[in-house]
């Protein structure tokens, strides 16, 4: 291993050394060329003609030797040039590689950002027209529902009319019509329908009965709910309770309506609220007499809307 160690030191030479073994080796070459030269003319009695030759060879030699290092100073001065340019281009190469490098990295950021915005914009506009497509739905059934409400409203006006013409021969303080909410409530008094306490029908009531219930023949797609209400005060008798009373008079109603005047049953709901939806105040007489009251409910038939908001 040492002795590798050293023939590799022995051949890792600088260009300077390599220098100075030519010049020796020339020195060397010419001393020889030289001592023979003596040699031969002191061999041959030619001293002083040996001298003068002797002094032109050195000349030559030195000035050789001169112009040998000139070159070679030139030649290493235009390599240590070449070198640092080389140095000098392969740091620029370098650095313009560093800059292609980091350049395509940008791109490739850049390339991801525009997919990412593109993809984004692509999703927003497919959820745009989306949303312009359900909003037009909706705006479409928006305006069916109002056609629908306004058919509604115009029937229940046509509806109230109807019953106030035919009712018209009636007191104010006996029965009322009135619209609220798309419906017409025709409210008839106690003192119109029954009897205090009781909840069979008297004269006078089945002959209003009777005028409804010719609008009501006329009118198939009316709808009817009859409520029954009674003031607070506790009923005595024949019946338990406030609600026992309202809800029997409004079934009472409801027979003289199907039974007597053929309006079918299938129209019509009846239901009891006791005392529990007043219109007045049940302190005063006046107030309670307003409570005790039976209301007949006219609604059009809402089929095609519930239709449409089933959708």
């Amino acid at each position: 291993m040492a002795s590798l160690l050293f023939s590799c030191n022995f051949f890792q030479v600088t260009d300077n050394q390599l220098y100075k073994i030519h010049i020796n080796s020339q020195i060397l070459f010419f001393k020889i060329i030289i001592f023979k030269i003596i040699i031969y003319f002191k061999t041959n009695n030619m001293r002083k003609l040996s001298h003068h030759f002797l002094f032109f060879l050195l000349a030559i030699i030195s000035l050789s030797s001169c112009v040998a290092k000139k070159k070679y100073v030139d030649s290493q001065l235009a390599l240590r040039y070449s070198k640092s340019d080389s140095a000098r281009l392969a740091s620029q190469i370098t650095d313009l590689q560093n800059s292609i490098s980091l350049m395509q990295g940008n791109n490739k950021d850049l390339q991801n950002q525009l997919n990412a915005v593109s993809s984004d914009a692509s999703n927003k506009g497919s959820l745009l027209q989306q949303s312009q497509s359900q909003l037009a739905d909706q705006q479409k059934r928006l305006q069916q529902l109002q056609a629908i409400l306004d058919q509604q409203k115009a029937k229940s006006e046509e509806i109230r009319k109807k019953m106030a013409d035919a009712l018209g021969g009636f007191n104010s303080n006996e029965l009322t019509v009135t619209q609220k909410n798309g419906r017409v409530y025709v409210s008839l008094q106690e003192s119109l329908l029954f009897p205090s306490g009781s909840a069979i029908v008297n004269p006078k009531g089945k002959q209003a009965l009777a005028t409804l219930a010719q609008v009501l023949n006329v009118n198939p797609d009316i709808s009817v709910n009859i409520e029954g209400h009674t003031d607070s005060i506790p009923i005595r008798g024949k019946y338990e309770d406030n609600w026992a009373l309202s809800t029997a008079r409004a079934t009472s109603i409801v027979r003289v309506l199907t039974n007597d005047y053929q309006v079918a049953p299938t129209r019509i709901i009846a239901s009891g609220h006791s005392q529990f939806d007043p219109v007045a105040s049940n302190s005063t007489s006046e107030g309670r007499a307003s409570n005790r009251r039976t209301e007949i409910i006219l609604s059009p038939k809402l089929d095609e809307l519930y239709q449409l908001l089933q959708q």
